[in-house]
């Protein structure tokens, strides 16, 4: 079994990471009012931004708003998968997890399932049983490593980011995603890898899609966000989406709507047929 390297190496904590999220630096952030009207189609209030490593683009919709942190949701999915497999908890992507015949609301949930089935269906039980395995500890020790937002765990080992204090930036996001791409992050690049494999969700023709949903329902008002990137042979193109959801589930599909249309208008993904 493989020892957990979090112990082992020196823990930076960041003085920043309880202030406002600024931008990340590099070049400047380019405002798209094309991209306004995505959200204004959709009736939800929203940020965009992308990161196109193509031509070096940086593209933002509602800057101020990117900035601001949220509740990240199973988003957070994405991280706490790297802190489960270099805590052990679990070992691999194929590491059972037997359900508990408690039904819950998503049918999809009412079964068992491997990590990489729970991460694409989004299965709650499975990351709250994750949660217990790493421990409050080691939870807070890994939010500080990797500097994700405001790296607090507070409010309950099972539900810091889903009713908790955890919050991210989109501009966070974004950042936290290209150091997992780049395989840049303080973690076994081995396991890195695997996250990434784990997140990829759809194929096409010169492109790969890597990336997350999330919905915070039990907030108001209600928070959605997608996150991840397009992966091309030029370059990837990241991008994070957070949107109010004030009529909860039918703006759902918003949330990969939005994000779709204004990546088909930058040609990283097709458009919609």
């Amino acid at each position: 079994m493989r020892r957990c390297r979090l112990w082992s190496g020196v823990i930076l904590v960041l003085a920043s990471v309880q202030l406002p999220a600024a931008p990340p630096a590099g070049p400047p952030w380019r405002e798209r009012p094309d991209w306004a009207a995505l959200f204004d189609a959709a009736g939800v209030p929203g940020t965009l931004v992308v990161v196109d490593r193509r031509d070096d683009r940086h593209w933002v919709h509602d800057h101020e708003r990117a900035q601001r942190r949220y509740l990240p949701a199973s988003t957070f999915k994405i991280p706490h998968t790297l802190f489960a497999l270099d805590a052990d908890a679990a070992l691999t992507p194929d590491t059972p997890f037997a359900w508990d015949g408690t039904e819950r609301s998503f049918a999809a949930w009412n079964r068992d399932h491997s990590l990489r089935s729970a991460y694409a269906h989004s299965v709650v039980w499975v990351y709250q049983a994750l949660a217990r395995r790493i421990g409050l500890a080691r939870e807070r020790a890994y939010l500080r490593r990797i500097g994700y937002g405001n790296a607090d765990p507070g409010g309950g080992l099972t539900q810091f980011w889903l009713t908790g204090a955890l919050r991210i930036s989109a501009f966070e996001q974004i950042g936290f995603l290209q150091r997992l791409y780049d395989e840049a992050l303080p973690f076994d690049r081995e396991d890195q890898r695997t996250v990434k494999d784990i997140m990829l969700l759809e194929r096409g023709d010169g492109w790969t899609l890597h990336a997350k949903t999330g919905w915070g329902f039990d907030v108001e008002p209600q928070i959605g966000w997608y996150v991840g990137w397009v992966e091309r042979d030029e370059g990837a193109v990241f991008f994070a989406l957070n949107i109010d959801m004030p009529n909860g589930a039918d703006d759902v599909g918003k949330r990969t709507q939005i994000v779709r249309a204004a990546l088909a208008s930058i040609g990283a993904l097709p458009p919609a047929q």
